[in-house]
């Protein structure tokens, strides 16, 4: 038996970890978080204004550099209401990459999202429930998985769509995902958790909420792929990773979330694993909006060992040389990199990888973000802009050579899929059939 699963601290095991943690309060008073270094460091130079997809697409949106920097100075000057156009900020994230003088953009703008929804939206409103279901899709999903086929009528229902729309103002225009028949947790409980032990190379995947409960094709290749490496993989208890909270502003929610998600993980950093994300909206929650928003023991630590899959396996293996040696039948993909995938340097990689894979050809569509941002283009009122944001990488993928999309971002899939048409792979799916 691994250290991994009889540490020191019984409840730290994968296997018997906690559901429970009492947050810590940061946001107790607004003055708690001092922004103002950050704020000064800007400019207005509004290269994240130009950057910004929605501010593209709504003429109202007045973009980042008021929703962040001037919004703060506002408030701190006359203790100014946050300005509900916050509300229509996809979360993204591009106005971080593209700032040149480093001002924490999407910290601001979490920040102010979280206190307008505490402080000034109606907690009756059709808004505030619709964007809580939409934050809160892990536990959505955990009760629609427990019957699978159900669900997936019910939910596929046109009759049930358009009333989802009136009543709650999700768009009846996207087909709600399916949730797959087995689970990825319940599939690594039934294969008897790790194949393979180690005392030297070690990870904890992070799956997330769907590649747990809608394709956990996705879960078992990062397991393969992993173990084909010579890696014990544990798959600890875990919690959504907070990114629709935080695009949501339910920030009480991702604390809870983050509680037990840092708890579980981090303390198996001292055991060795180094923590592996198949999502990067996932990895980069980990990585910078926890550290950024949450003071919890172990948060920093968390950061600096997550990593996404095959950013983990690049710098770890000589993965170049075995796809070199590798081959597939003939396929031909058409590429988007995330927009979070991009704040994480990691906008090439897949690309850069699967060009030397024999039989492989591999096209990227551009820089453009995809529109659906999470849980934004769900939005009955939302729709249209998300998919005029869409509009050019909808373009550029049908006029690739390939018929099939690639991407490491489940929602991403989802906009490409129902823009095109096209079936979606992630690159660990691809990464299986070569290796494995």
């Amino acid at each position: 038996m691994s250290d991994a699963e009889s540490p020191t601290n019984p409840t730290l095991t994968p296997d018997a970890q906690t559901d429970d943690f009492e947050a810590v309060d940061v946001f107790a008073e607004s003055t708690d978080m001092d922004l103002r270094p950050g704020a000064d460091n800007c400019y207005k130079c509004t290269a994240c204004d130009v950057s910004c997809p929605v501010a593209e697409v709504d003429d109202e949106f007045p973009g980042p550099k008021f929703q962040g920097p001037e919004q703060w100075r506002l408030k701190r000057k006359d203790d100014a209401a946050v300005d509900d156009s916050i509300m229509s900020c996809s979360n993204c994230m591009r106005c971080d990459d593209a700032c040149p003088s480093g001002v924490p953009l999407s910290q601001m703008h979490n920040t102010a999202r979280g206190e307008y929804v505490d402080e000034e939206m109606d907690k009756l409103s059709r808004e505030y429930v619709r964007n809580r279901i939409l934050a809160n899709y892990g536990t959505l999903a955990q009760l629609g998985s427990m019957f699978p086929r159900l669900t997936n009528a019910v939910m596929g229902n046109s009759l049930v769509q358009q009333i989802n729309e009136k009543v709650l103002g999700i768009t009846a225009e996207r087909d709600f995902p399916e949730f797959a028949t087995q689970t990825f947790r319940e599939w690594w409980n039934e294969r008897g958790g790790p194949q393979v032990r180690s005392e030297e190379k070690r990870v904890a995947y992070f799956h997330g909420c769907y590649s747990n409960y809608n394709t956990p094709e996705v879960g078992k290749a990062m397991v393969r792929v992993f173990e084909s490496f010579g890696y014990e993989v544990v798959v600890p208890k875990q919690r959504c990773s907070g990114t629709p909270m935080f695009a949501n502003g339910m920030l009480d929610d991702a604390k809870r979330a983050a509680g037990i998600n840092v708890e579980n993980f981090a303390g198996l950093i001292p055991e060795g694993y180094d923590i592996i994300a198949s999502c990067t909206s996932c990895s980069m929650s980990l990585r910078q909006e926890y550290p950024e928003l949450f003071d919890i023991d172990g948060i920093e630590d968390l950061s600096a060992h997550t990593y996404e899959a095959l950013e983990y396996l690049r710098i770890h293996e000589d993965l170049e040389s075995e796809i070199r040696e590798a081959s597939v039948s003939d396929q031909s993909f058409a590429y988007h990199a995330p927009c979070h995938g991009r704040n994480q340097g990691l906008d090439r990689q897949a690309v850069e990888l699967f060009r030397e894979l024999d039989g492989v050809n591999i096209e990227d569509v551009g820089d453009s973000c995809s529109g659906i941002s999470g849980t934004y283009g769900w939005k009955e009122e939302k729709y249209d802009k998300s998919m005029q944001i869409g509009a050019d990488m909808f373009d550029h993928m049908e006029h690739a050579e390939g018929n099939v999309g690639m991407t490491e971002c489940p929602t991403c899939s989802m906009q490409m899929e129902h823009g095109t048409g096209y079936d979606i792979k992630h690159p660990l799916q691809l990464l299986e059939e070569a290796l494995v």
